[in-house]
């Protein structure tokens, strides 16, 4: 059986990217003449390029929240290189298997000293909390524009986030840590490793971190709405909302690496009623190519940093000391 579901999931994965790919492609055929007429006011380059710093502050700001999940296991590393490293992974996301990323962190972390059992945790933990935000930006989004035809999807999302919040209580997710960790083999003392593998507090810090990141990812997303559609202040709930739910099904659907068209179909689906379809499939594209910039810069700027200490630690054991000279 678990064998036929193995050879089910890549099967499932294409049919998901293949649907969503069909969706954008029609779409796409079916209005590419209001794409064509779309102009980029000189305002709106402002906002695109607003978009891009934005985007490029959310992802540091979740790697700043997973230093802040190292120190929660007990494990301090420097808060600026762990940012470094979490930039410098990000962008393997879009590798097949949308898993690279996360193990690009975890071999870091583990040169860097942290136990394979910490590092594992300290990135496993990361999806929860992000869906945990996303699912609490999107209920109260939802709230506030007074959408009234996702209240069945409301139902669907309060007890999943309900249940998320209960899996990451210490007193729920450390009994799970212990009973995981008594079926590995243990290399050295087990006193020392349980004390580890817990969590003292509720990582309300770490959620409250995660819905920072939720808040500037949208906010990107907004700055490029508006470069190319007004938006009133009335329909910023709305969109809030769409892109909180289209991030959230990006991220848990099986689909194509990094949720490329399982996000953009969700938000044009969801906002196909209230804006042109033309213009959706423009903001789309340009929200993706800005988020992909913003991540390229982001490993961009964190490669460059490591190189320069590098150069600069060489040349310090490098150069010979100073001739003494004295002074006549």
């Amino acid at each position: 059986m678990k064998q036929k579901l193995s050879r089910l999931k890549p099967l499932l994965h294409w049919a998901i990217l293949g649907g969503m790919l069909i969706f954008l492609i029609k779409a796409f055929k079916n209005h590419w003449h209001e794409v064509a007429a779309i102009k980029i006011e000189p305002v709106g380059w402002l906002y695109l390029g607003s978009g891009v710093v934005v985007t490029l502050l959310a992802f540091t700001c979740a790697g700043w929240v997973w230093s802040w999940t190292l120190r929660e296991f007990n494990q301090p590393l420097n808060s600026f290189w762990v940012i470094k490293v979490y930039l410098k992974t990000h962008i393997a996301k879009y590798l097949p298997g949308h898993v690279w990323h996360y193990y690009g962190r975890i071999c870091n972390a583990k040169n860097a000293g942290v136990s394979a059992e910490i590092a594992t945790l300290s990135v496993a933990i990361e999806p929860f909390l992000m869906i945990a935000a996303a699912l609490l930006t999107t209920l109260v989004s939802s709230h506030l524009s007074g959408n009234i035809s996702r209240g069945a999807q409301n139902w669907l999302q309060l007890p999943c986030l309900m249940g998320i919040l209960t899996i990451v209580h210490p007193r729920v997710l450390n009994p799970l840590l212990r009973y995981t960790g008594k079926l590995k083999k243990k290399d050295t003392g087990g006193n020392v490793n349980a004390a580890a593998r817990t969590i003292e507090r509720y990582p309300l810090k770490l959620l409250l971190g995660e819905l920072v990141f939720i808040s500037l990812r949208c906010s990107g997303f907004l700055l490029t709405f508006m470069a190319l559609n007004p938006v009133s202040l009335n329909q910023l709930p709305m969109l809030v909302s769409t892109f909180s739910l289209a991030w959230l099904l990006s991220v848990v659907v099986p689909g194509a690496p990094g949720g490329v068209g399982v996000f953009e179909g969700t938000a044009i689906a969801l906002l196909n009623q209230s804006f042109p379809t033309g213009v959706l499939l423009s903001i789309v594209a340009l929200f993706r190519f800005i988020s992909i910039l913003a991540e390229v810069t982001g490993a961009g700027l964190a490669w460059l940093d490591e190189r320069y200490r590098i150069s600069e630690n060489k040349i310090e054991t490098t150069q010979p000391a100073a001739e003494y000279i004295p002074i006549e």
